[in-house]
């Protein structure tokens, strides 16, 4: 495929192609996040239904049900038929489905519509991840998975505030929020072009090194597992959080809102610096610095018994998840070979949204058991073994590094000087 190299971070924002994409990376926090201050009031509006109180609380996670069972065969099908088509049609059914709310005239028509929607979000990150592969290359390709995460913190942050003051004026108002996403649509119709194919027989470029397809897939597989189990780590706060704070006599839902907010906050600008750091400290260290960021902020939560740090520990997860999660894009774009960019983008969306289905399964009942701090404490020593494990792994590649070039440099000492007397030349 054809692959473009923006040498500089500050030229990405010059290519329209990444603003279109940016864009797109926006809207996949608004899918299930927008709708959540309009809940208490769609459950009022519904009261008759004998359900309702059920399917409110389900209309939040529907999408990413969707999402976990159908961006693996969108990933196919952008393979197969292009990544444009796939983008455009997402971004049309997106604001179908996710305007739907306003005119549907029950909660388990409105619950459908959810479902379509993650849908809509499946086609739209599988297309996006392939074409962030197929345009952009190295530093270009790194910075802009940093950007995507800043997109959806800021595009977050707006949306949810947005549908936060609109749900005092209606519950369904919140759902016209969604209709956003047709002033996206004339910039993508115009720059995003499927990029030509390249055949199987043809040598991969450089800068697109691919592995054999047995050891790719193998490392393929274990990013993504790491993928799902990050984000069940992170979901934690976003489903957990109020529940916590009413538990400490903080009820208010002013309190959770700026908790998310600062969070969101700091991993959009965090996520700005990306590119830059990870070429100061690799992947190995970027891994290290994000998990143990992440660590720190569960822990304050366990340890802490004050709003300020509470707003603190929110700050330091949103940050340290900002620092990995570009990562897994562009170690994900590297591996797969760029005939398998589609399916890899699909699978990689599915991790995100199995983690976070899986993370309430998971902490609800440890909550039940031990509590709020017991839970907290244990995924802050699950995110330090990350953090350890990470720096392990990088010395293990660095120590690696410093032999090949002792070998290399004994190699051209032997070459340039000749066997010693009696040595075979292939010692």
């Amino acid at each position: 495929m054809t692959s473009t190299t923006i040498p500089r971070q500050t030229q990405i924002w010059r290519d329209p192609r990444a603003i279109a994409l940016l864009m797109a990376a926006s809207l996949t926090t608004m899918a299930n996040a927008t709708i959540s201050p309009a809940l208490p009031g769609l459950e009022r509006l519904f009261a008759d239904d004998p359900n309702a109180a059920m399917l409110v609380r389900l209309l939040v996670p529907a999408p990413s049900l969707s999402v976990a069972i159908f961006a693996p065969f969108a990933g196919l099908v952008a393979d197969r038929y292009g990544r444009r088509h796939m983008l455009l049609a997402g971004v049309i059914l997106f604001v179908v489905a996710g305007c739907a709310g306003l005119f549907l005239p029950d909660l388990p028509t409105i619950f459908a519509s959810r479902l379509v929607l993650g849908l809509a979000v499946a086609l739209i990150m599988t297309a996006q991840t392939a074409l962030i592969g197929d345009y952009f290359t190295g530093d270009s390709r790194s910075a802009l998975s940093g950007l995507q995460i800043s997109a959806r913190n800021f595009g977050g942050l707006m949306f949810i505030s947005l549908a936060g003051w609109s749900a005092a004026l209606s519950p369904r108002l919140p759902f016209v929020i969604y209709g956003v996403a047709a002033a996206f649509l004339p910039l993508m119709w115009k720059t995003i072009k499927d990029t030509s194919r390249t055949s199987s027989n043809s040598s991969p470029k450089l800068d697109d090194r691919s592995l054999k397809p047995s050891s790719w897939a193998l490392a393929f597989t274990l990013l993504v597992v790491l993928q799902a189990l990050t984000n069940m780590i992170f979901f934690v706060i976003p489903t957990q959080l109020s529940f916590f704070f009413a538990a400490a006599g903080y009820s208010s839902p002013v309190m959770t809102g700026s908790a998310l907010g600062i969070l969101m906050l700091s991993g959009g600008s965090l996520a700005l610096l990306y590119g830059r750091v990870q070429r100061a400290i690799g992947y190995g260290g970027i891994f290290a610095l994000g998990y143990g960021v992440m660590a720190l902020g569960f822990a304050l939560l366990a340890l802490a018994a004050t709003p300020l740090a509470w707003f603190a520990a929110a700050a330091a997860v949103g940050a340290g998840y900002a620092l990995v999660s570009p990562s897994f894009v562009t170690l994900a774009l590297r591996l797969a070979p760029p005939r398998r960019r589609g399916a890899a983008g699909g699978i990689l969306t599915a991790s995100v949204f199995i983690g976070q289905f899986c993370s309430p399964l998971l902490s609800t009942p440890l909550i039940a058991a031990y509590g709020y701090e017991e839970l907290f404490q244990v995924t802050s020593s699950l995110a330090a073994a990350m953090a350890v494990a990470a720096v392990l792994k990088a010395c293990a590649m660095r120590l690696q590094a410093v032999k090949r070039g002792i070998r290399s440099v004994e190699w051209r000492h032997t070459a340039e000087q000749g066997p010693a007397p009696g040595q075979n030349c292939r010692e």
